[in-house]
């Protein structure tokens, strides 16, 4: 099987011209007819996810972020970035990225993965694009759910943590009483504050913000900081279970890798 069918049947999910004019999605390393090996599902296509690749004989690695995202003048391995790109290409490893339009998709998309964890019904697009649809429904950023009872607020949180695996959350003070209507964005999403809370939700589950950006939560909505790799690492199990339902031609990995490059004492 050849990878131009795995990026045709991964574009199909997720069409490139659903990513942000700032990423850099689709097939950065290797050409499109090479034979397909096996797989290796990771956030990030890091150095030793590559050197995982190689040990599993796996001459694709599908990443969630593009390793290489912006230009670069010269290939000689002075960072990670050269040095995961060189040795992909020196072992005829293709990377391809799937990233932001993944994460505006509902169907099969990082966000909806995340409202599924955390019980989330009566899901849909929390900023959509306007007249964009994709397989019958919008498409656009975050996801808006609810929970089928309202919960206390530090209740939720507990949830929250259990759920996705946590290890602290960040938040703001905790304004609501109850929380029911959640808003999450896998990534950062505090772009979407604001149409959270005209959108009436309780909490918004993001990463990535700094601290006068927690003042904006303005006792209107309760912000909840999750971390960037841990707000996205179901992403890996999502892309698995979409791959090997569509594909038994080839094995696929999860990356047992832990890319994350913040450390919590």
């Amino acid at each position: 099987m050849h990878i131009k069918e795995i990026i045709a049947f991964l574009n199909d999910v997720a069409p490139p011209q659903f990513q942000e004019d700032y990423d850099n999605a689709g097939l950065i390393t290797g050409h499109t007819d090479m034979d397909i090996s096996g797989v290796l599902i990771c956030l990030d296509a890091t150095e030793s996810v590559i050197e995982e690749a190689i040990s599993l004989g796996c001459n694709l690695v599908i990443a969630h972020h593009p390793i290489l995202f912006r230009g670069i003048k010269k290939l000689n391995g002075k960072n990670y970035v050269e040095r995961s790109i060189i040795k992909a290409i020196k072992n005829d490893i293709a990377i391809f990225a799937i990233h932001t339009n993944l994460d505006n998709v509902f169907v099969s998309g990082v966000n909806s993965k995340i409202a599924d964890k955390l019980q989330l019904t009566k899901t849909e697009i929390l900023q959509p694009r306007p007249e964009v649809l994709h397989k019958g429904q919008a498409i656009g950023a975050g996801i808006l759910g609810t929970l089928s009872s309202p919960q206390p607020s530090l209740q939720f949180l507990h949830h929250l943590k259990d759920k996705m695996e946590l290890s602290m959350i960040k938040h703001t003070r905790l304004c609501k009483e109850t929380i029911q209507t959640v808003a999450v964005c896998g990534g950062a999403g505090g772009f979407l504050l604001e149409t959270a809370k005209k959108r009436g939700a309780d909490i918004l589950i993001t990463s990535d913000y700094k601290y006068h950006e927690f003042f904006d939560a303005d006792n209107a909505i309760i912000i909840a900081d999750i971390g960037h790799f841990e707000s996205e690492k179901y992403t890996i199990e999502l892309l698995h279970g979409i791959i090997v339902n569509k594909f038994s031609t080839f094995v696929a990995h999860c990356t047992k890798i832990i890319t994350n490059p913040v450390h919590y004492l």
